[in-house]
Parts: C-alpha cells; structure tokens; sequence
C-alpha cells in the first residue's frame, strides 16, 4: 500500500510517496526519482489492517432491527448459550423471525416477555460472552 506524505527537508517541503516492500524495505519516491530508505533499529514494519478486516468484539446485548411480537422466549436467565442458537421468535409484518445469539456465554437477563410488543432497537436479551 502506498501514502502519500509531506516532509520538510532543510526548510523546503516535498510530496513523498512512501511504499513497503514485501521484504520489508522502504521505497520513497520523491519528484520521480524512487529511494530505498532504511531505518536503522526501527523492528519490523508493522502492516495496518484494513477496516472491517479485523475481528471485531461482538456485543452481546441483542435487540431487534424492527418492530414486532415476541412469540417465544427460548433462554432463560444464567443459561449457557452457544453462537447462532436460537433465543427467541420475533413476529415482525406477519412474519416470524428467529432471533440468534450474536455469541457464546451466560443470558445475564431477558428484558421481555412472551407476547409482549416490542420497539426497534431495544434491548431484549444480554449475554455475557465466554472469556476466551
């Protein structure tokens, strides 16, 4: 990946466009003429990571992206949980939804009930993750 950088050399300022090799050298490229640069002590180039290309720490509080009807609660409070198992059904515009655990853990409480209509976006079950 290349950046683009601007560094001031005795008082005049330069457009550099700087790039890592694969063999972890760097490649200054300054008015079209291209550099090797190293820089003595400075430990392995570390890569960034793209946005969204890391894991993520998933929340375990799950809610509803819409409004509905809890038809069944399947977890209770202080039972274990595993990751895509279903926790309960959401009747949301005459169709019945199955609402998973986004994670592995312990149900710490279930702010509904059977029956109950519910709005977007509010909390309905939080699990406790597994400590990994």
């Amino acid at each position: 990946m290349t950046e683009i950088k601007k560094v001031i050399v005795n008082g005049v300022e330069y457009e550099v466009s700087v790039e890592v090799s694969d063999d972890g050298k760097w490649h200054a490229t300054v008015e079209g003429t291209t550099f090797e640069v190293e820089i003595p002590d400075s430990g392995p180039v570390v890569k960034k990571k793209r946005a969204g290309g890391g894991k993520k720490k998933k929340s375990g509080t799950v809610s509803a992206n819409i409004p509905g009807k809890i038809v069944t609660i399947e977890v209770e409070v202080g039972q274990e949980v595993e990751e895509g198992q279903v926790i309960l059904i959401l009747e949301a515009m005459k169709m019945q939804n199955e609402i998973q655990a986004p994670v592995s853990g312990t149900v710490t409480s279930v702010n509904c009930d059977e029956g109950q209509s519910i709005e977007a976006n509010v909390p309905l079950v939080v699990i406790e993750p597994k400590e990994e």
